[in-house]
């Protein structure tokens, strides 16, 4: 009986490692990748960019009510007054809209100060404003050091790069997806199909990662869809789910 040597692999093919499962990632926004600040310190923030001072119990009965009559980022309003029901309807296309929505709600709570509704409008638009979720960054590493390509789609009426360029992440996202440029809002499949075609990637092989029942309408897309609560600000956001999903776990 003769015998058999055992295969030896050769150095000019190496051993087959599985492919990753994902080839890109889209992240929401707000309550994904970051949150805004703390109510308290916003209002705070934001009499003194008009030359006032709040101390601490009186920023926090305004923040109150300026959240209940509706805050980028916080709860929807209850009411929506019907002069600002266009600007409203239309907050996540235009960004004139978007500033005329969420300054005149916040109008319509009392303050005794000049230009607040404004300057609190204005605290969004600054990377100040916002805080990323400490798994933020090192999932957005890891997927970049992995070869995964990465989108942001945001429901949004103004421009969230210099935030992602202030944190050091700009270099980690390839594209971005915002509504108020691509003239589409999710869940309409339209949103996630361009993000895709922005990265190169097929639906099939993408994950959306967001917070939101909108976000979850990727799957008309074709896209997977990961559906995390959002957690308080600066905490964790369960983001290492997505990891595993590209399958680049840590």
């Amino acid at each position: 009986m003769h015998h058999v040597p055992e295969a030896v692999e050769s150095s000019d093919h190496p051993p087959h490692r599985p492919s990753r499962q994902l080839d890109a990632v889209l992240f929401d926004f707000h309550g994904t990748l970051a949150q805004v600040e703390d109510p308290v310190q916003w209002v705070q923030a934001a009499a003194v960019a008009c030359g006032q001072e709040f101390d601490r119990a009186k920023a926090t009965a305004l923040a109150d009510r300026l959240v209940m009559a509706g805050r980028a980022g916080g709860p929807l309003p209850a009411r929506v007054p019907p002069h600002l029901a266009e600007h409203w309807a239309d907050r996540d296309l235009y960004a004139h809209s978007h500033r005329a929505a969420y300054t005149g709600l916040a109008a319509t709570v009392p303050t005794g100060v000049q230009g607040l509704a404004d300057a609190l409008y204005d605290r969004l638009l600054g990377p100040a404003g916002w805080l990323p979720y400490a798994d933020t960054e090192p999932t957005l590493r890891t997927l970049h050091e992995a070869g995964i390509k990465v989108a942001v789609v945001s429901n949004i009426g103004f421009d969230i790069r210099p935030h992602f360029a202030a944190w050091g992440f700009d270099s980690m996202i390839d594209a971005y997806a915002l509504s108020y440029e691509v003239g589409r809002t999710k869940p309409d499949p339209a949103i996630f199909l361009r993000a895709c075609g922005m990265l190169g990637a097929e639906p099939e092989r993408t994950l959306m990662v967001g917070d939101s029942p909108a976000d979850a309408g990727a799957v008309t897309a074709g896209l997977a869809a990961l559906v995390l609560p959002a957690s308080e600000p600066g905490l964790p956001n369960g983001l290492t789910a997505a990891l595993a999903l590209a399958g680049c776990g840590v």
